[in-house]
């Protein structure tokens, strides 16, 4: 936990990840699929300070390749954690006032247990054997934490992409947990285009000769290849036509150079260190793992997928960016649709900006106001 002494500048200052075992082998963890997974950990950090009557909780849910350390510093880091803008004393999740908890999910290579991970019936990576998870199993070991720190109820769930996918489920599933929701850049069911540039990404990993069918770990190789590219792809989806343009226009690498097929142009160079960069953070298995269940997630097909949320209702706050074409505007809206036509609390906000479907991670006025707007509120009616 962050102690109190924090800056000016409204950080959280240093932190640490800790480690919970949170299943063993001999009480383990029942997926939705019907496999058990045990012993399995979960690496997760807190901020702020949890109130008397335990009713200031925010509980953050990261996207595909985030992980527990949403704020503050590690030691000997260049950057803080990856939501650091949005949380801390006087930042829109105020940790003077709330307790703010973010959990690496289930089949992350950050902590907690993934296909990384050691199978403990054969002391190797679990690789392919790892089971395929569902948006519900996320959701289950969140719930798992919640109740290993004695948090019986959420004031805010909070997430982009994917993870406001999971805060939907969460909210759908077990709406007693939570009094307020936030879904940022989300969606309720993938589109085609969203499936088919998950599909090339994986197929970028399991190609690469180093992937081993799996095996890379125990083999001590690595597909650095194929997830440098998948990684490269996905992040020309998470920025807008407009801010690529703005930021590297047709520059070249180095002006004068004779042209030829390596990183002639400032946009080539920058996909090329994003995609290095991933290496070091990131398990292709893991890539795998999680993006498949992006595409399988589709609560509203279930039968009576509302009844629920509609017998305890949940206040939603809904967010996309007019520039995001990895999950348009025209997503949200679905869930807002499925929502509102339930009677639901609900409230709904396009924002503009430049920068495409990486909005949620940075600071934009309009958008940090209307995140703060919403959880003060969640603060005064609790």
């Amino acid at each position: 936990m962050s102690d109190h002494h924090h800056d000016n500048d409204g950080s959280v200052g240093s932190v640490e990840t800790q480690v919970v075992r949170l299943f063993s082998a001999e009480a383990p963890l029942r997926l939705a699929g019907g496999a058990t997974l045990g012993p399995v950990d979960v690496a997760y950090e807190t901020y702020g300070t949890l109130a008397a009557d335990r009713s200031n909780v925010v509980y953050i849910c990261h996207a595909l390749t985030g992980d527990a350390h949403a704020a503050g510093w590690h030691e000997g880091d260049r950057r803080p954690g990856w939501w650091d803008n949005l949380i801390g004393p006087g930042r829109p999740l105020d940790t003077d006032r709330f307790f703010v908890v973010a959990s690496n999910i289930l089949g992350g290579c950050r902590g907690t247990t993934g296909p990384g991970s050691p199978d403990p019936s054969t002391g190797q990576a679990y690789g392919m054997d790892f089971p395929l998870l569902d948006m519900a199993d996320f959701v289950t070991v969140h719930r798992a934490l919640l109740a290993h720190l004695g948090i019986p109820h959420l004031l805010v769930a909070l997430g982009g992409s994917l993870g406001g996918m999971q805060v939907l489920e969460w909210s759908l599933t077990h709406p007693h947990d939570m009094s307020h929701a936030v879904i940022v850049a989300a969606s309720s069911r993938l589109t085609a285009q969203n499936i088919a540039f998950s599909a090339v990404a994986r197929r970028a990993i399991t190609d690469d000769p180093n992937f081993a069918a799996g095996r890379y770990a125990a083999l001590g190789t690595n597909p650095d290849v194929g997830l440098s590219i998948a990684r490269m792809m996905a992040h020309i989806t998470y920025m807008s036509e407009d801010a690529l343009t703005a930021k590297f226009g047709r520059n070249a690498q180095i002006e004068g150079a004779d042209p030829g097929f390596g990183i002639d142009f400032a946009v080539e160079s920058y996909l090329d260190h994003q995609g290095q960069a991933f290496l070091e953070r990131f398990d292709a298995l893991s890539y795998l793992y999680l993006s498949r269940v992006m595409d399988y997630f589709d609560p509203f097909s279930r039968p009576d997928p509302l009844e629920r949320v509609v017998a305890d209702p949940v206040r939603y706050l809904l967010l996309s960016f007019d520039t995001d074409w990895r999950f348009s505007t025209a997503h949200t809206l679905r869930i807002l649709a499925h929502l509102e036509r339930a009677g639901l609390p609900v409230t709904f906000r396009e924002l503009s900006s430049p920068y495409g479907h990486d909005s949620f991670l940075l600071v934009d006025p309009v958008y940090h106001a209307t995140l703060r707007a919403f959880v003060d509120r969640a603060l005064e009616v609790r």
